[in-house]
């Protein structure tokens, strides 16, 4: 078998490899929407619902399916790398083929006008191949960091009921609905116990910590014992468990009455914080919270998402506006601050 044969044969081989990854990705594609759609349909269905049988359980949908949604969004993703090493194998085997394609049409002294003809046609394909590579990798190389939400939520049975879920689901929906909803993931974690808070940050590795829950005018934050009782944690715990748990940490965001004083401590270690001045409003928390996620989503600065989730809370009618704070690490534009942002 000649050169020219082998080199054939493995671009062919690329290529049918590249169709299959192309199938499978659009495979998993269409999972994924089905997976959001019934994610929505579950939100839907535990909004309208008053029974708490029902709620659970379609509370418990909606983990499964976000769940699920991930495990298919990672398998996109790891699809679309294995896409660009092909494209770029294929553009190596083309090459490989054109050269030697070359050198046996001047072994051939250029004698078959036939031959010139066949060479012009493979010089056109490659070319039209390394455009479309190139396309590829500028593409890939465009779509923003991955980043993780980590939502921390804890309500002791000895506190006011907080609709924390709705807040959690409020955010995970304008997450969805955002133009960088690909690359954002959504984590949860539920009736939060003071030594849960490294397991998750271990685990998921966020970039963004949401606390969700209530919080002493002290700015102590209220999470919970193995019992479901309330378990108080200092100001200074958060930074110091900040600063030893990871370094992919960029931003906190405490949505729990008073805890302007945990985000002022927290800007330490991360680069942003927001917290609370006194005491917020199930209903503010949650719009604030969702509308700053958007923002964040649509790749807004930090600076844009605060005064947008403000505005939000105006244009609901609801006077809280005053009450969150944003904390800037020192030497840091807030208005150059973005979370997701392309390469």
């Amino acid at each position: 078998m000649s050169l020219v044969d082998s080199y054939r044969r493995s671009v062919a081989q690329k290529q049918k490899d590249i169709a299959s990854l192309s199938q499978e990705k659009s495979r998993e594609q269409r999972k994924l929407a089905d997976l959001n759609k019934r994610v929505s349909s579950a939100a839907e269905a535990l909004r309208r619902t008053t029974n708490t049988s029902i709620a659970k359980s379609k509370a418990n949908e909606i983990e499964r399916y976000e769940k699920e949604a991930a495990n298919v969004a990672k398998r996109i993703a790891t699809v679309e790398e294995k896409l660009a090493r092909k494209y770029k194998e294929l553009h190596d085997e083309q090459a490989k083929l054109t050269r030697e394609e070359i050198r046996e049409q001047e072994n051939r002294q250029r004698a078959n006008a036939q031959a010139m003809q066949n060479i012009s046609t493979s010089m056109n394909y490659l070319a039209r191949e390394q455009e479309r590579t190139r396309d590829e990798i500028e593409r890939l190389k465009a779509v923003p960091k991955k980043i993780t939400v980590l939502f921390l939520a804890a309500n002791p049975i000895t506190w006011p009921h907080l609709r924390l879920d709705e807040e959690a689901s409020a955010i995970h929906e304008k997450l969805r609905l955002s133009e960088f909803r690909d690359v954002i993931k959504f984590e949860t974690c539920w009736a939060v116990r003071p030594l849960d808070i490294l397991q998750a940050i271990n685990e998921c590795q966020p970039a963004i910590i949401h606390f969700s829950g209530h919080g002493l005018q002290d700015g102590e934050l209220v999470l919970q014992d193995a019992n479901g009782h309330e378990k108080l944690v200092s100001i200074s715990a958060i930074p110091q468990t900040i600063k030893t748990a990871s370094e992919d940490i960029r931003f906190m965001f405490f949505n729990t009455c008073f805890s302007k004083g945990q985000a002022a401590a927290a800007i330490e270690y991360v680069e942003g914080a927001v917290g609370m001045n006194a005491s917020v409003g199930d209903d503010a928390a949650r719009i604030f919270a969702a509308q700053f996620y958007s923002a964040i989503g649509f790749g807004k600065s930090v600076a844009v998402a605060f005064e947008q989730a403000k505005a939000a809370l105006m244009l609901e009618n609801i006077h809280e506006e005053d009450t969150p704070e944003l904390f800037i690490h020192p030497g840091i534009d807030a208005k150059a601050f973005i979370l997701v942002e392309p390469n």
